[in-house]
């Protein structure tokens, strides 16, 4: 054991000297200087470090240096386990070496184990200074123990605790990293980030899973991601790596702008840290460990169409024809829990929903091609006459606090929470799930309230002078059971409070008391942030094994690895335009967590007030129209919001839905890729230009895959918008004569009323098709490929693919009969000679479809365009039996642009060239003397 620290005499007597002196200040009314706080602990020291055969990784010992009592006592003895799991991601874990501590249940996020523990770890000893990968390099000191990762390229240090002590104790770790002052930072959440998606020194970044509205800033909302990307210049060159702890206790993050700290309230330090080096490589490595994004089926791309408060099925009938009638999209009609009896889950209201009548609605909507779409909390209320939860008190599914099932309150009164931890509770799920999908056949489920939600705090009983829920309130979000707060556990009232709610909130505060257990003794205390994942999960696989098809799910609350079983839409934000601001960093940083398919509340889900709505709601669809899940939402006290309320909102939606919908094809290829790869549908614009500093702290406008860019108007009043350009050609997609050419720097765009500016980047090859107002009907139209060559090029490339499947089947994945894979890449040569060519993997499917290419259209080249040859399959035979080739556009219709630059658009047309076979064009540019 460590002696501790004594003060020498003379140290005394001038600590005594000091005491005089500031008690001699405070008598003459100044007020003394705080004592310095007190550290939470000194340190560890390296006691024994092994190599383990096999590239099995090292295990290490450390003991701790000198024991403080801040937060409880240290934890004496630690275990290190350090592997390079694969060739660009090391793991670095320290847990108790003594006892096993909590961490993330396997069987949720499935990973690489950590060795067991044991007193010793055979294998030779370990005495060299760093332990490298291929691609990251671990070092290490030995007393202090401390330990960094760098790169082993260019030994460029990405994490390094170096400079401040480990701290760890039962209910209290703490761990820093240095950091240079010009790294950018994104990630850390889920919360609303009024500086924009780059991180904010000196900002609180709480993580710990809450039912606080969106609307509150720099506040725990309702997912838990302690994961952040780190993107620096370096040289001119932007590169990336990340880093991962992780772990589900509530956490504070205290980032300074040099350095990050971790004070996490429990489990284990359990870091993963992933080379990059460009933002794409990251988000591959980070999926490639936490899941791959769930792929969508083709309809979820579609716009949907909710509100809380459509009080019975006439009215949500009226809702879909008011679509129909605007010639407005619409693929998606949702309920929020006005279909339930009672607000319980899995019911219908027989008076305002009566089964006959909403069936006969799906029959008519379904045959339509359009889906339906419910909520359900995952609250059940406590009622013997309630199927629900007889059967799940029959399986004993139910979160308990001293022996006895939790009682809390929803929406529908007195609630029990299920456990989806619990084998059991996740089995009686996936059948209610069956059971209610027998009453009402939906097409996808909304589980919301999932922090988990509960409208009291701490220990409850149903109240027996007054009724709960009380009868007619119009505050039912009031608590009406009888509870006392929960003190007298370090469960409920742990050493170190975080920053929950933004008020240092007990950690029980309108959840699930803390101190309450699990299955197989489990305490929420540990488990809280992970209650929507595990949710999420089992949801999904009730989905799946009853309709046989690609599950679509909506949670509220996420974790790491949520995004394998869900989309997520960013909770309860305000119809301001504030929000709308917001709402683009929150969707970015999805992309970042894996959930690559999220979006906002389109027009807001609490009503603002003054000014009026409509020329934000006109704004928010423009915006919204490119989110990856595009659905309107309000709440009952706001104003009607469907975009057919107003005319001028109704031209927006049309405009900018349509290009949505055109647009289809290539969301649902990046719906794809996103699942092959983690690739966000919606990225920050340095995702595609990393090397382009002026662009890292952009949030207010995005990129939709790697060169479609979204910049909208997000000020009231305003009739432009200032846009960045990274260097090269974009080409506005509504009007490709509109060119930005060249710029590195902001230009300013008009932005009238009813349009949104989204221009299409150089050397990219566009997948479009004709539109429609439902996907079904959309997706079988004739495809234009957009070839987008540098402005006046005349050596140029340009690429893009697009994947077409049947998306009823579970799985998204490139087989024969199933799906069709085209690549194409476009040249031009000499400023004449150009080459469109197909290349195409599994053409079976999109020939049994039909799918055909009717035009390709070509930006940026001068001149006519002659002597067109095509091969399909190799064959000049078999091209275009029942098509009429032409050309349309020549150097006459050229327009004039800002520099006297000139814009082509450049169409053959007349095409049916099928999109399931190979095929080559050629032909030459021809400009007239």
């Amino acid at each position: 054991m460590d002696a501790p620290h004594l003060l020498l005499p003379w140290r005394l007597l001038l600590l005594l000297l000091l005491t005089l002196a500031g008690s001699s200040t405070a008598s003459n009314g100044a007020s003394a200087p705080a004592p310095a706080p007190k550290p939470a602990g000194y340190g560890y020291r390296l006691v024994s470090l092994v190599e383990r055969p096999n590239g099995g990784g090292l295990v290490g010992y450390l003991r701790v240096k000198q024991r403080t009592s801040t937060y409880g006592p240290d934890i004496p003895r630690l275990r290190l386990f350090v592997k390079h799991e694969t060739k660009d991601r090391v793991r670095v874990q320290i847990t108790d070496a003594a006892k096993q501590r909590w961490e993330v249940p396997y069987d949720l996020l499935p990973r690489e184990p950590s060795p067991p523990l044991a007193p010793t770890c055979p294998g030779p000893p370990f005495t060299a200074a760093e332990y490298a990968g291929q691609d990251l390099v671990f070092t290490y000191g030995r007393d202090p123990f401390w330990f960094a990762v760098h790169r082993k390229s260019t030994r460029q240090p990405l994490f390094n605790t170096s400079h401040t002590p480990l701290v760890f104790k039962d209910q209290y770790l703490e761990l820093t990293t240095r950091l240079p002052g010009d790294a950018a930072l994104y990630g850390l959440g889920e919360n609303t980030q009024p500086g924009g998606m780059k991180l904010r020194p000196n900002d609180p970044y709480t993580l710990y899973t809450t039912d606080a509205s969106a609307i509150n800033l720099n506040t725990d909302l309702y997912g838990s991601h302690p994961v952040y990307v780190d993107l620096r210049s370096v040289a001119g060159r932007g590169v990336a790596h990340a880093v991962l702890l992780l772990n589900s206790n509530g956490m504070d993050v205290v980032y300074r702008g040099t350095s990050l700290t971790y004070k996490v309230i429990g489990g284990l330090l359990d870091f993963y840290f992933f080379a990059g080096p460009t933002p794409l490589a990251v988000v591959d490595q980070y999926t490639a460990m936490i899941g791959r994004p769930a792929p969508m089926p083709y309809w979820a791309f579609g716009f949907h169409q909710c509100r809380w408060g459509y009080q019975n099925i006439s009215v949500v009938e009226g809702v879909v024809e008011g679509y129909r009638n605007a010639d407005i999209p619409l693929d998606v009609i949702w309920n929020d829990d006005d279909h339930m009896d009672a607000a319980k889950d899995f019911t219908l209201d027989p008076v305002n929903y009566p089964r006959p009548k909403l069936l006969a609605f799906l029959d008519k909507i379904h045959a339509r091609g359009m889906k339906y779409i419910v909520l359900i909390d995952p609250g059940i209320a406590v009622n013997n006459s309630y199927g629900v939860y007889r059967r799940g008190m029959e399986r004993d599914i139910f979160i308990k606090l001293d022996g006895q099932p939790y009682l809390a309150q929803v929406w529908p009164g007195p609630v029990y929470f299920p456990d989806f931890i619990n084998p059991n509770g996740a089995s009686w799920w996936i059948d209610e799930v069956r059971r209610f999908h027998e009453l009402v056949p939906v097409d996808g489920l909304w589980i919301d309230m999932n922090e988990a939600s509960n409208f009291c705090t701490g220990k409850c009983t149903i109240p027996t002078k007054h009724k709960c829920p009380i009868p007619d309130s119009k505050e039912p979000w009031l608590c009406c059971l009888d509870c006392k707060n929960l003190t007298n556990t370090r469960w409920d009232e742990p050493p170190y409070k975080i920053n929950a709610s933004g008020q240092s909130a007990r950690l029980g505060f309108n959840t699930i008391a803390t101190s309450a257990m699990h299955y197989n003794g489990i305490l929420e205390y540990n488990a809280h942030s992970l209650y929507g994942f595990s949710q999420a999960i089992a949801t999904h696989k009730g989905l799946q094994s009853i309709q046989g098809k690609r599950p679509f799910v909506l949670t509220r609350s996420t974790f790491v690895g949520s995004g394998a079983y869900a989309a997520h839409w960013t909770g309860d934000n305000k119809g301001t335009w504030e929000n709308l601001r917001y709402s683009i960093s929150t969707m970015l940083n999805f992309g970042i967590f894996g959930m690559p398919m999220v979006g906002a509340d389109i027009c807001g889900f609490y009503p603002a007030g003054d000014p009026p709505l409509e020329e934000l709601c006109n704004r928010w669809i423009e915006l919204g129209a490119f989110y990856p899940f595009s659905r309107d939402h309000a709440n009952f006290a706001s104003p009607r919001q469907e975009l057919y309320q107003w005319a001028s909102v109704a031209k927006s939606a049309r405009n900018a839905l349509g290009m949505r919908y055109r647009m289809l094809p290539y969301l649902y290829t990046l719906n794809y890729q996103a699942h092959l790869t983690g690739a966000p549908v919606a990225r920050p614009l340095f995702f595609s230009f990393p090397d382009f500093a002026p662009c890292y702290g952009v949030s207010n406008q995005f990129l939709l895959g790697s060169g479609v860019m979204v910049s909208p108007v997000l000020e009231q009043g305003a009739t432009s918008v200032s846009a960045v350009f990274p260097p090269g050609t974009w080409y506005n997609l509504f009007d490709t004569s509109k060119v930005v050419a060249g710029s590195s720097s902001t230009v300013k765009l008009d932005a009238p009323l009813n349009e949104i500016n989204v221009h299409v980047h150089q050397n990219t090859i566009l997948p479009l098709q004709r539109g429609g107002t439902i996907s079904r009907d959309a997706r079988a139209t004739p495809f234009t490929l957009v070839v987008a060559f540098p402005l006046g090029a005349t050596d140029a490339d340009a690429e893009g693919a697009v994947y077409v499947d049947d998306d009823e089947r579970p799985a998204m994945v490139l087989a024969e009969g199933q799906a069709t894979y085209a690549r194409f890449h476009a040249s031009v040569r000499g400023g004449k000679e150009v080459t469109v060519l197909s290349q195409v993997s599994m053409g079976s499917f999109s020939l049994r479809k039909g799918l055909v290419i009717e035009k390709i259209t070509v930006l940026g080249l001068h001149g006519a365009g002659r002597d067109l040859a095509i091969q399909v399959d190799g064959s000049d035979t078999a091209a275009i039996a029942t098509s009429s080739p032409y050309f349309a556009g020549a150097d006459g219709e050229e327009e004039a642009l800002e520099g006297g630059q000139r814009s082509v658009t450049m169409e053959v047309g007349g095409l049916e060239l099928p999109l399931g076979k190979s095929f080559t064009m050629t032909w030459n540019m021809h400009i007239e003397a």
